[in-house]
């Protein structure tokens, strides 16, 4: 068995301008630490998350979550916000038809 470089774990999660406007994401792929937490808060365990996203491999679902705990209020205040603009969104599409 070909033996493997050790990952440093502080590589898998960045943040980049052009990308999720400088929110957390899995290194790579776009993919946020606030869409893995939600999914983790509504009861998916890392596995089940890792078939829902094939492109991701079971080390970058758990970084993600590593992050979202040691970083929770960032995180929680992310999905807030997502929570507020929509709700906002959906009120003025409302109003519109009205």
């Amino acid at each position: 068995m070909a033996a493997t470089s050790p990952v440093d774990i502080g590589t898998m999660i960045w943040r980049t301008p052009t990308i999720s406007g400088s929110r957390a994401c899995i290194a790579g792929t776009g993919m946020s630490v606030k869409c893995i937490a939600g999914w983790y808060k509504m009861g998916l365990e890392p596995e089940e998350i890792m078939v829902k996203y094939e492109h991701l491999t079971i080390a970058q679902v758990y970084a993600a979550l590593a992050y979202y705990h040691a970083n929770r209020d960032e995180i929680e205040a992310e999905m807030a916000e997502d929570e507020r603009a929509e709700r906002e969104g959906a009120a003025a599409a409302r109003a519109r038809r009205s």
